[in-house]
């Protein structure tokens, strides 16, 4: 039983750190964009951003990603 909570708590923290990095990799592509003046990485940054922000509301609401997949398919 400790084995599956174990699993259960490293699988979300591995989705934490995903939304987590997905927001700082956004964050440098934005500041990137304005510092070349490229409106399209700019654009890319903030969408990243805003992607791992809506994946660590997900996470902290306790969404699964299984449960996702299944309504999806």
């Amino acid at each position: 039983m400790a084995e599956i909570e174990d699993e259960q708590e490293q699988s979300g923290l591995k989705d934490k750190l995903t939304g987590l990095g997905q927001v700082i990799i956004g964050e440098v592509e934005t500041i990137g964009g304005v510092l070349t003046g490229d409106p399209i990485t700019q654009a890319e940054g903030e969408f990243n951003v805003e992607v791992g922000t809506v994946r660590e509301e997900l996470e902290d609401a306790g969404v699964d990603k299984e449960e996702l997949n299944a309504q999806e398919g």
